[in-house]
């Protein structure tokens, strides 16, 4: 698969405070790569690096094999980008703002019509095309500044919180347009949102305090959510200390005196073992429940590690 971003050891600094910490990591045609972090993580300022609107610190940047800051008329042609506020002149109609924005881009008549056309049906505007876009929903304005991001038919798509705001019924239709463009382009999608990621990312990475937590596939996300983790409940206190010895245990989590999770490997399960010793011992096993961890348990707990550490 062809290499559309290559971003390497993206540092931004605001005075002396660290924005951006050493990020790197590549976006390939095909994938839909959701970034995640909690507000003021350092998303946005790294969206603003990959499209040129801000300068790193330190590190580069290329844009389907184009250096950003040696060529960036060259490697910005490549971007589509839509901020967290769409860029929108709401007295013009949908159709003149995206001829605008082609004009812009520097098509050619022909281009223009083919790629106004294609945005306006992929986004779901030509029933609303003459319009003005301070006349339309919060839904349609989002969709215009998508269709102002593809309308080139960019290689890369950058999506900065494109559903913040919206209604559950309109989330759900630019979700699917997101995983639609994906097929097609390499798509980066920033969001603070977790369902947003499994929704319609194919690759997930984590920031936090502006450095890389995570980088992950959505399918080995989910085998991390689906396994490792017991709730048991005891009749009479058990020694946590002899449970936590057993192989392919983690770590323990005392809950209460008679209730606890216990983390364990997903290759070298223990759970049988667990079982015959707190059996054996005589502790009354009462409950012993595997817990499916979510998305959510995954990115506190990432957050949290690297919070303390």
């Amino acid at each position: 698969m062809s290499v559309l971003i290559q971003a390497e050891h993206l540092t931004r600094y605001y005075g002396k405070h660290c924005a951006v910490n050493d990020v790197s990591f590549t976006l390939e045609k095909g994938q839909v790569l959701g970034f995640l972090g909690p507000n003021g993580a350092g998303k946005t300022t790294t969206m603003q690096m990959l499209c040129g609107n801000l300068a790193p610190s330190a590190g580069q940047i290329k844009i389907n094999g184009f250096d950003l800051l040696d060529q960036p008329k060259t490697a910005k042609r490549y971007l589509g980008y839509l901020p967290d506020t769409p860029p929108l002149y709401k007295d013009l109609t949908v159709q003149e703002f995206l001829e605008y924005c082609g004009l812009l881009h520097d098509m050619s008549k022909p281009d223009l019509r083919q790629g106004v056309n294609r945005a306006k049906e992929r986004c779901g505007l030509t029933d609303v095309a003459d319009r003005l876009i301070a006349n339309l929903s919060k839904g349609f304005q989002q969709r215009i500044g998508i269709a102002q991001a593809i309308l080139h038919n960019p290689e890369v798509i950058i999506l900065d919180e494109p559903t913040v705001g919206l209604d559950p019924l309109q989330i759900r239709e630019i979700r699917s347009l997101i995983r639609e463009l994906g097929q097609e382009h390499g798509v980066i999608l920033s969001t603070h949102i977790l369902t947003e990621v499994q929704e319609s990312c194919s690759h997930v990475q984590i920031i936090h305090q502006g450095r890389l937590v995570l980088h992950e596939t959505i399918a080995g996300l989910n085998l991390q959510m689906d396994t490792g983790i017991l709730l048991i409940t005891t009749r009479l206190p058990a020694d946590t200390a002899l449970l936590n010895n057993i192989p392919g245990v983690t770590c323990l989590e005392q809950l209460s005196p008679l209730q606890f999770k216990i983390h364990h490997s997903v290759t070298d399960n223990p759970t049988e073992h667990i079982a015959q010793s707190i059996i054996a011992a005589g502790w009354g096993l009462e409950e012993l429940l595997p817990l499916k961890r979510s998305m959510e348990d995954i990115f506190i707990s990432l957050t949290q590690e690297h919070h303390d550490s």
